[in-house]
């Protein structure tokens, strides 16, 4: 059985949950925390791989807790040749995935860093960002 990779989107009020205790105890799955970002308002982004028997009992139990369940079947990536160095996606990327370096000014992007929110290809004026699939 091959892991499943996943995209988990909290709110406040579900960002204080065990709920990888949960999964593990209750559903005996395998969790394999790939990337993680709370901001300071408590939302948050987990991006994991999940297997086992009880799968898609897990992610029923996810939903029941109020948690956005989204499988991740796409990345984000920047073009280069259209970013134009702006900086308006940097105060929108809750990972801290794209930000400003100093002193060059540049907008970088670090991709490891990324958990696909898409908020970056909502702001991105020149459509720099994109989905890959």
């Amino acid at each position: 059985m091959s892991p499943h990779k996943i995209v988990l989107r909290f709110t406040a009020a579900t960002s204080d949950q065990p709920i990888i205790y949960h999964l593990v105890k209750d559903y005996d799955l395998v969790v394999n925390i790939l990337k993680a970002q709370i901001n300071p308002h408590l939302e948050g982004t987990l991006v994991l791989d999940l297997w086992g028997e009880r799968y898609e009992e897990g992610i029923e139990y996810l939903r029941q807790q109020g948690i956005s369940v989204h499988p991740l079947n796409q990345e984000v990536v920047r073009n280069d040749d259209r970013c134009i160095s702006c900086g308006a996606c940097t105060g929108h990327c809750p990972a801290g995935a794209l930000f400003i370096d100093r002193p060059s000014m540049e907008v970088q992007f670090d991709g490891n860093k990324c958990v696909v929110c898409l908020q970056c290809l909502k702001v991105c004026p020149v459509r720099a960002m994109e989905v890959r699939i």
